[in-house]
């Protein structure tokens, strides 16, 4: 072992030990530990930061932005209008869900699919008065399975991809990981769905600790076109029930009228008054073709992306003792007063013409820049975490159709990955499907630092020899078996590393170990390349190893022993179904 080998190894087991600490943010851990191999020379300092350039970085960025236009737009919105019925079995609620959140997750990015369908799974179960961590962490495997059918569906595919264009000369395509991404989601799901929830423990609901302002009273248009005109008021309470929105009556030619009116046929221009939280009425909104007062100052089909914002009213704010009807705040800041939380107690007034008093929470919907500048106006203070994305559902089918035209560019051939997103993006720019502040935000940019400063050590753990170091120690103790039983090897302790590593980094660092495996072997690198996307996604065994598993610890009450007494057989599935399928699909 030379003396590079043994400084960078000695650098990657403190990173290693870090990473699994978790005491410090592992963006700059990894920082930390490039600057280390800069000053001990084991890169050089001109190619330290060209890992923020490199391809997988970009389409990582580029991925995390599409997938949130796709959701911005309600296309897959739609989803939950066949998927989620609080009547079904367990094992039908959590098989249909897991296929979901597999499905999307081909497509969009595995974490934005939780993101999406966890507060409808929530939803459910309260309806269903079932403890929801019997089907969030189902949900959450489920997403993660779905990830490794195509190249944008999980960071470790994308970074698995863009090794093998350096180290062969050309990377995996949009759909070469289908075949054993698919076989192994569909033996995943399966499990998960009859045995695996079995498995977990029964436990009580976690108690959000976010805070409730109160439900809201808000007025909402029906547009013209609605598929509600025509309908009476008691025909919507179904509707309204599924998305827990009360129907409090309606508003005609600027009045309110009388009781609920449950019999009153619905016309253009009229306004149903609306009780809930700000979720549940935007969703119902979208479901019954409804829309606000000033809609059009919003920003038509070339607009601004849109959010529902709820903001306190301190004792000092301009709009105490005024309405927001009479302050024009339409007209002047292109923001509409949806609705207006007053400790629970319900009023008669019209929400734009009702006086609005301390302690009022306002529910403001409007393009983002616009609720900044009228929340400053009227002297309101927002909450935090409280905002949320207002879906713009007329642009479902743009939305689609620019994400499809990416993809069809990128198989054909015509344009790289890397541009055909970039298109994509901009293109939702321009319809404002997400807005300018969105395409910086969405960047998960700790994930972006950590994979753009490790690129750099992998490529020194290669040419210092020590990935051929590894490979060497690896086939020897393997020495005598095939090369089917060393891929094994190697993507059981791929799969260890990424239990208790992020993913993107036991990807990096397995990647060049795989392809000196091979060239030990004299086999082609493509069945380890394509076993290391397989291991480092699948991470069951604990909270730490894949953000999904993460995100759902706190609302599922999970305990960090839980994750293993479904994810250890399901890891062996894995292994047992991907080995034989890469064998059949990528020749030794």
């Amino acid at each position: 072992m030379t003396t590079d080998q043994m400084l960078l190894f000695c650098i990657l087991i403190v990173l290693f030990g870090m990473l699994v600490w978790g005491r410090f943010r592992y963006d700059l851990v990894a920082f930390v530990a490039l600057l280390a191999t800069v000053l001990l020379g084991l890169i050089d300092a001109g190619q330290a930061f060209e890992g923020f350039g490199h391809p997988a970085v970009v389409i990582i960025a580029l991925v995390l932005i599409v997938s949130r236009g796709l959701m911005n737009s309600g296309a897959v919105e739609l989803i939950a209008r066949f998927v989620i019925r609080p009547d079904r079995a367990m094992s039908s609620h959590i098989g249909i869900m897991a296929v979901a959140g597999a499905a999307l997750s081909a497509v969009i990015n595995n974490v934005a699919a939780l993101a999406l369908l966890m507060s409808l799974d929530m939803d459910a179960a309260r309806k269903a008065k079932r403890a929801v961590s019997l089907t969030l962490m189902p949900l959450s495997f489920g997403t993660i399975l779905g990830g490794m059918i195509t190249l944008i569906g999980t960071p470790p595919n994308i970074v698995i991809a863009q090794y093998r264009d350096n180290a062969l000369g050309a990377p995996f395509s949009m759909f070469d990981f289908a075949p054993v991404g698919l076989a192994v989601a569909i033996v995943g799901i399966a499990y998960v769905t009859l045995i695996g929830w079995r498995l977990i423990p029964e436990r009580p609901d976690a108690v959000s600790l976010e805070g409730d302002a109160g439900l809201y009273v808000a007025e909402a248009r029906i547009k013209e076109g609605s598929k509600s005109i025509g309908m009476t008021v008691g025909e919507l309470y179904p509707l309204a029930n599924e998305s827990d929105v009360t129907i409090l009556g309606l508003v005609r030619q600027g009045k309110r009228l009388p009781g609920f009116s449950r019999s009153r046929e619905i016309r253009k221009t009229d306004f149903l008054v609306l009780e809930g939280d700000p979720k549940q009425i935007e969703a119902f909104m979208g479901a019954a073709e409804l829309d606000t007062v000033g809609s059009d100052k919003h920003g038509g089909l070339i607009g601004r992306s849109m959010s529902l914002v709820e903001a306190i009213v301190p004792e000092d704010a301009r709009v105490v003792g005024r309405n927001t009807l009479g302050m024009r705040l339409v007209q002047r800041h292109g923001v509409t007063l949806l609705g207006v939380s007053r400790q629970g107690k319900r009023f008669r007034e019209r929400v734009r013409g009702l006086t609005i008093k301390p302690g009022d929470v306002l529910l403001l919907i409007g393009p983002d820049d616009n609720i900044a500048a009228a929340s400053a106006w009227l002297g309101v203070l927002p909450l935090e975490n409280r905002r949320l994305e207002v879906l713009q559902r007329t642009k479902a089918a743009a939305a689609l159709a620019c994400f499809a035209g990416a993809i069809a560019l990128t198989v054909a051939g015509l344009v790289p990955l890397t541009i055909a997103l970039g298109l994509c993006v901009v293109a939702y720019l321009a319809l404002g499907i997400i807005g300018g502040r969105d395409f910086y935000e969405l960047i998960e940019w700790k994930v972006i630092v950590l994979l753009a400063c490790l690129i750099p050590v992998g490529q020194a753990l290669e040419e210092t020899g020590g990935s051929q170091l590894i490979a060497n120690l690896i086939v020897s103790q393997t020495d005598g078996f095939p090369a089917w039983a060393v891929l094994m090897a190697q993507m059981v302790i791929t799969m260890t590393l990424s239990d208790f590593l992020n993913n993107v980094a036991t990807a990096l660092i397995a990647a060049p170990i795989a392809v000196s495996i091979a060239n030990s072997l004299q086999v082609s690198p493509d069945p380890f390349l394509m076993g290391v996307a397989v291991a480092a996604s699948c991470a069951f065994l604990t909270p730490i190893g894949h953000k999904n598993n993460t995100i759902i610890m706190g609302p599922g009450n999970y305990q960090f022993g839980d994750y293993w007494r479904m994810g250890l057989l399901l890891e062996i599935i894995v292994i047992a179904v991907a080995v034989p399928v890469i064998m059949l699909v990528w020749q030794f």
